[in-house]
Parts: structure tokens; sequence; C-alpha cells
């Protein structure tokens, strides 16, 4: 049984109501651990042959049971939520959906919808409730005050209601949107992001290097890159397939997202300084406003000061540091800029990654003189030039393995850069986390 601390936050007309997940992964336990916490039972499974390890996990928490399978979970829950990969999610429910309790209600923690709603109306019974979530952060971020989006999608009040007392706990900000607002706006906000990011990870992976033991990517704006890097491939490969693969607006970005970065690698490689300046600042009016009407805050997204702090190599003595071009970050606005896309507009469902991203993108953009000295480096410095050359490979990669939707090649990829650096992903988790924490609490809240 609950004690009265946790009864507290059941309300009286939902004793008894039993949640069921559906998938124990790293999100999958977080939800299971926080909802209990509060009060509400839990039933849950995940493949059979997890089933020993999650039983001797959980063997001490009187509100979690582990069921053998979907079927049990299904059967016994008055709200299941399905917390697995998007790729195998329609199979999934097509072999548990059929044994939901009659009157229960459904979601999906996959952070592309199309298809979680075409798999909950082909299999599930049509006396069950359907209400997706999405909580728009990783399982180690805290999440009070984080972005949870809640979809009714065929749904009476009562059960959206029951949604949202159990959630409740999780101290987030709850976000209404339909199904396709979601998916268009989480395509806005991750995923040209998580291209980026892939695209560095891979580019240094070619080059064998760990760029926080040279002088180019430390202090500032290249410990926000390494850091958030090194944060997306410590975590599973199917977190960032699925939205990108599944979601066709988020095809449409990473396509996007290579054309801009070859378009202005070549213009940097032909000399073309004046018409690559041309180009960016364009795109820099277009995604943050004209000179006097700007669309940033007057307060900045990100403090030097802070990401200074948080470096996994030595920052270099004054002057010594080595120019950048921030290729990634020119790309990013262009691509923004040519699709129309004004990042500020989804700030209530950005994630913690996108605000940073943001963050450090606008950090380069607020200040003329770090832009022009970046341009004059695109043009004038071939130091780099190799590492820019992988970037752009790198970048036509991930948007090539997109286009023909092929899972076990991005898992291919991503694994294989994964293992490149596993050693070093403890100590980047670290300090990644660090850096994270301390740029949300001195971030201006919504």
């Amino acid at each position: 049984m609950a004690t009265a601390s946790q009864t507290s936050q059941v309300q009286l007309d939902m004793e008894g109501f039993t949640v069921g997940i559906i998938g124990m992964g790293d999100m999958g336990k977080m939800y299971a651990r926080r909802l209990s916490a509060a009060g509400w039972r839990i039933k849950a499974c995940d493949r059979q042959d997890k089933y020993d390890s999650l039983c001797e996990e959980f063997a001490e928490n009187n509100n979690i049971q582990i069921l053998q399978n979907g079927h049990l979970v299904s059967r016994q829950s008055d709200y299941i939520i399905y917390s697995v990969e998007a790729a195998v999610l329609g199979a999934v429910v097509k072999e548990y959906g059929p044994s939901t309790k009659m009157n229960a209600i459904v979601g999906g923690q996959t952070s592309c919808k199309a298809p979680e709603i075409a798999a909950f109306e082909a299999h599930l019974p049509p006396d069950v409730d359907i209400v997706p979530c999405h909580s728009l952060h990783g399982p180690n971020v805290d999440t009070r005050d984080q972005p949870l989006v809640l979809i009714k999608h065929r749904a009476s009040d009562a059960s959206f209601a029951k949604v949202e007392t159990v959630l409740r706990c999780l101290n987030s900000k709850h976000v209404y949107l339909t199904a396709r607002e979601h998916d268009r706006i989480t395509a806005d906000t991750q995923a040209v992001t998580h291209a980026a990011f892939l695209s560095m990870g891979k580019a240094w992976h070619a080059m064998q290097q760990f760029p926080w033991e040279g002088a180019r990517y430390v202090g500032g704006i290249e410990n926000a890159k390494i850091n958030l890097t090194m944060r997306i491939y410590s975590q599973n490969w199917h977190v960032y397939a699925g939205l990108a693969i599944l979601n066709p607006e988020a095809r449409k970005q990473i396509t996007q997202y290579a054309r801009s970065t070859t378009e202005l690698f070549k213009l940097m490689l032909e000399g073309e300084h004046v018409e690559l300046r041309k180009r960016v600042y364009a795109a820099k009016d277009k995604v943050f406003g004209k000179d006097g009407n700007p669309k940033w805050e007057e307060t900045p997204l990100l403090r030097d000061d802070i990401l200074d702090q948080f470096s996994l190599g030595t920052k270099p003595e004054e002057g010594k540091a080595l120019a950048n071009n921030h290729l990634s970050l020119l790309a990013m606005v262009d691509c923004w800029s040519t699709l129309g896309i004004v990042p500020y507009d989804h700030m209530i469902c950005s994630t913690p990654l996108f605000r940073l991203w943001l963050g450090v993108t606008e950090n380069l953009f607020r200040h003329p003189e770090r832009l022009d000295e970046a341009l004059r480096t695109a043009v004038e410095d071939n130091t780099f030039r190799s590492d820019d050359l992988e970037f752009t490979f790198a970048a036509r990669g991930w948007a090539e393995c997109v286009s023909l939707g092929h899972f076990e090649t991005w898992m291919e990829r991503f694994k294989v850069t994964q293992r490149f650096f596993e050693p070093r992903f403890t100590e980047a988790s670290k300090i990644g986390n660090a850096m994270i924490k301390a740029v949300l609490e001195t971030t201006p809240k919504d």
C-alpha cells in the first residue's frame, strides 16, 4: 500500500486506479519510479528476457509489479503507457492492444505521433480512449517545469482528466496539442538539432580526434557543442532515429540542413566572402530579426561565463585559441531561414537540448564581431578545412540515411561512432549534466 504522504496525490475517486507501462527502458523506468512514488500502482513489463532482472531491480518497490508480458499489463491496467521505440511500436500495439481492459485509456511516449495514432486506431478496441503524451526531455533531466505534451485524440473529458491527474506528479508544464501539431513542432525543435550534433560526432570520429584535446574546440560555444554531442551519443540510438525517419517534416528539415551545409562549404572553398556574408546575414535577419527589431529576448539564452565553466579540455591561454568558422551554426540558421522556421515560436515545446543549441547559435549571431570573424575564418583560414569536409560528408550521410528510411543503417552509423567516444562518456556525462543544470537554472522562465 502507498504511504499517507504518497496517497495525497491520488484522488479519492481514483483509488485503486492502476497504471500500466509496456516498455521499461530508461523513460519507462523513470515514469514507473516517479508515478509509484506519488502513490500510483504500476503494472509493468518489457521483453521476456528482461523479466527476471526487472523483478530484481524493483523488488523493494511495493507499488511496482513486474509482469511477464503486455497482455497481462493491458488486461489489468486502467491507463496503459506504451514506452517502446518508435520503430517497433506498431508491432507491439498489434500484439498487446487487443488485450486492453474495457474502457481503459491508452497512450504512447514516442516522439512521432502519426504512426503511433495509426497503430492505436488499428489495433485497440473501440471502447478504449486514446491520450498520447510526450515528455520533451531525456530520462536523466529533472521533469520539473519541462514541457509535457498531452494529446486528447479520442477521449472523454473524464478520461483526459484522469491522465492529467496521474502525470501531475512530474511537475511538468502541460502543453495541449493535436498529433499533427506535435509532429510539426518536434520536427522544428529537434530534427535539425539532432542532425547537427550527430554530424559533429561523426566528423570527429572520422578525424579520429577527441575534440577537447585540441585548441579549436575548447571554451564557451565549443564546450556546449562537445558536451551536447557526447550527451546524444551516450543515449540509445533509437531515441533519435524514430523522430528523424518516421516524421516527414523532420526528414525535410534534415535534408535541408545537409544542403545548407554543402552550399555554405562550397562558398568557403571558392573564397566567396561577399556572397557568403550576404547569405548568412540574410538568414540572420529572417530568423533572428533585423537590427533594432530583434526576435530574441533582451537577456541572452546562454551566458559565456556559464559555458566556460564546463570543459572536457584545458582552456588555451589568452590569444592561443584557434579560430572556428562555426559551419554547423551557420548551416543551422541558413536551414531555418530556408524553411521559414522561427525557433522562438516553439519555446513552450522546446527540449533542454534545443534551448541550449538555440542559445549557442544565438550567442554567435548576437555578436557581429564574432559572426564576422567566423565568416572571415571560413574563407581565409584553411587550418581546419578537413574537419569541415568531414562535417559536410557526415551531414549528407545522415540525410541520405533518413531519406531512405533505413533504421538498420542509422543504427550502425550511430553505434560505430558511439563506440569511439564510449571511453569518455562517464566524464563527459558528468560535466554535460552539470552544464545543462547550470544553464537551465540561469535561463529566463517562459
